[in-house]
């Protein structure tokens, strides 16, 4: 059993808890980044392995909201040139699991994300209109995504940066962002089940219980958004995946 029985979880471990399913919401509704801190504060109320586990319901709850609500937006070219490569970097990340040397795969995971975001504000300055075009490009994104969201729940830094690099504006970055999430998730759920063993009868009984503060942020999210133009959009997620990444080493 990953989690202690609900009579034995603290009032400390419910308030992060709630925190956490809060801010998914808010970041569902497309105030992207702040799931790394999710991804930390359920570790702390409840362990890293089964944390992993008990957020996968929320994700795919969250993306369900998501697409509902921004589906119009949505475009599929770069879902579809990504969508394989994250496959593949998902299925890696199932292998690799708990043998991956986790100093190494952190730092390097932060290295990459900071030498994109240097790129990405470079070309802001010289006001460049070009994205990238090469399939090295979609490959290398999806690949690192995929492993790192398999691992850790931890693809939102990658996913940004691909998004933010194909300079989608702001309601098809969070629409096109939704259903590539929605669909990579719910093909995350059967290796929780089945191989790592992460999501029990019992995680989903506290999903249940944790749910109103999920839609409650997703609520508040989506009305933020609504006063953010597409250049502070930019400028946010930029600011929040470069915080992520050190939370991401710091973890």
């Amino acid at each position: 059993m990953l989690l202690p029985l609900f009579t034995d979880v603290s009032v400390s471990a419910w308030v992060l808890a709630l925190l956490a399913a809060f801010m998914i919401g808010i970041s569902k509704a497309g105030l992207k980044g702040l799931s790394l801190f999710n991804v930390t504060l359920l570790a702390l109320a409840f362990g890293a392995k089964a944390s992993t586990g008990i957020i996968m319901p929320f994700l795919v709850l969250g993306d369900i909201a998501a697409v509902l609500y921004y589906s119009r937006h949505a475009q599929w070219k770069p879902i579809l040139k990504i969508l394989p490569w994250m496959a593949l970097g998902i299925l890696t990340g199932v292998i690799l699991g708990k043998d991956l040397p986790e100093r190494l795969f952190k730092v390097a995971m932060v290295t990459i994300i900071f030498v994109s975001l240097g790129l990405l504000v470079f070309w802001d300055i010289r006001k460049s209109k070009t994205v990238p075009r090469h399939w090295t490009f979609a490959s290398g994104s999806g690949i690192l995504a995929g492993l790192t969201t398999m691992i850790g729940n931890m693809a939102g830094p990658f996913t940004n940066l691909y998004f933010l690099m194909l300079r989608l504006p702001k309601n098809e970055f969070v629409g096109t962002a939704a259903w590539l999430f929605f669909i990579t998730n719910l093909f995350k759920v059967p290796f929780h089940v089945f191989v790592w063993k992460t999501i029990s009868a019992e995680t989903l009984v506290l999903n249940l219980k944790l749910f109103p503060a999920l839609l409650l942020g997703f609520v508040v999210g989506a009305k933020v958004l609504k006063f953010i133009n597409d250049s502070l959009y930019r400028k946010f997620i930029l600011v929040v995946t470069a915080i992520g990444a050190i939370a991401i080493l710091l973890k």
